[in-house]
Parts: structure tokens; C-alpha cells; sequence
């Protein structure tokens, strides 16, 4: 997290508020605070001339952890993450009925080790991994179909190590790797 200055009336540089803006998506998608309650927070942030004015939209934000779990979960509708995104230490996603769909091409990766833990009832999960990364499903249960996973003729060191586990139903897991 970037440093408060000493003097909190100092004008906010872009760093300072990218990481406020980051805080609250963070605090949403783990379902700390409301869809509205972003939106207001968002609109303060971004409209915020000082640090000062700063400090009380995140105050009541959880504080930040490195390690932590995040879970994305819904019933029933499609689960989507794609483009550039912070990919946690274990990423926990449920979902009962529809859809999952996780792009990890283009995600950033702060940890050498990433846990991704499926609970899925019905539906398909697709998961896109970086061209270098290696994969690990030997943790991960199904019930109706096998998953789909090959593991790349050649593949580069270096990249992140992503274990799968946890518990599919009636669905099929695809599992790529991206082309650049």
C-alpha cells in the first residue's frame, strides 16, 4: 500500500489512488461492502483532491493481507474473470448452477504457488492458464465427466505452478494453456 505523507493535505498522486481504487474492488468482491456502497466510495475516490479526504473511504475497508483466500461464488449465472486481474494465494469459486470461466493469460501473479479450489454443482468451468504455468488437477474430484487437461509438449520454467482441487458434479473442466 502506498504511504501516507506526512502532511495529509498533500494532493493525491496516482499511485496512492489506484491502490484506494484497488482496496474497493477487492472489499466488493469479497463482499465486504454493497454494490452501492462502491459506488459511492468509487465516486469519493476518484473525485478526491487530498489524502486527507482519503482516509475516511477506507477506513472502514478491511485491512489488506498478502495470503488471502478470496472466494467468488454465485447459485446460479456465469462466473467470469478475464483480462488483467490479482490473482489471490487460493482462490476458492462456487458456484451451483452455470457457468465458470477464468482467464489466467493475462493475470497477475504476486505468488510462485496459486490454489484454485472448484465447487461446482452442474455446469461447465473452463480455465485458461498462462503459456509457462504448471498445472496440477490431481486434487481435483468429479463425479459425471473427466476433466480435459494436456499437459504442454514444451513449456518454459519460470512460470506460476496452479494446483486444482476440490469437487465438480455434473460438468466438465477444460483446461488450456494460452497461446502467447
Amino acid at each position: 500500500m502506498t504511504p501516507v505523507p506526512e502532511d495529509p493535505s498533500s494532493p493525491i498522486v496516482d499511485d496512492a489512488r489506484d491502490t484506494a481504487v484497488r482496496r474497493l474492488q477487492e472489499a466488493y468482491a469479497e463482499g465486504h461492502i454493497s454494490h452501492e456502497e462502491m459506488d459511492e466510495a468509487l465516486d469519493r475516490v476518484l473525485t478526491a483532491r487530498t489524502h486527507d479526504e482519503l482516509v475516511p473511504v477506507l477506513a472502514s475497508l478491511p485491512k489488506e493481507n498478502a495470503g488471502t483466500t478470496s472466494t467468488i461464488a454465485a447459485a446460479a449465472g456465469r462466473i467470469r474473470r478475464r483480462g488483467t486481474w490479482r490473482v489471490p494465494r487460493t482462490l476458492k469459486v462456487e458456484s451451483a448452477f452455470g457457468r465458470v470461466y477464468l482467464d489466467l493469460s493475462r493475470a497477475v501473479f504476486e505468488h510462485p504457488a496459486v490454489d484454485i479450489e472448484l465447487r461446482l454443482g452442474t455446469g461447465k468451468a473452463r480455465i485458461t492458464v498462462p503459456r509457462d504455468a504448471i498445472v496440477d488437477v490431481g486434487d481435483l474430484h468429479t463425479g459425471w465427466k473427466d476433466s480435459r487437461y494436456r499437459t504442454p509438449r514444451r513449456s518454459r520454467p519460470g512460470g506460476p505452478r496452479i494446483r486444482i482441487s476440490g469437487t465438480m458434479g455434473f460438468g466438465r473442466l477444460k483446461i488450456r494453456h494460452a497461446r502467447r
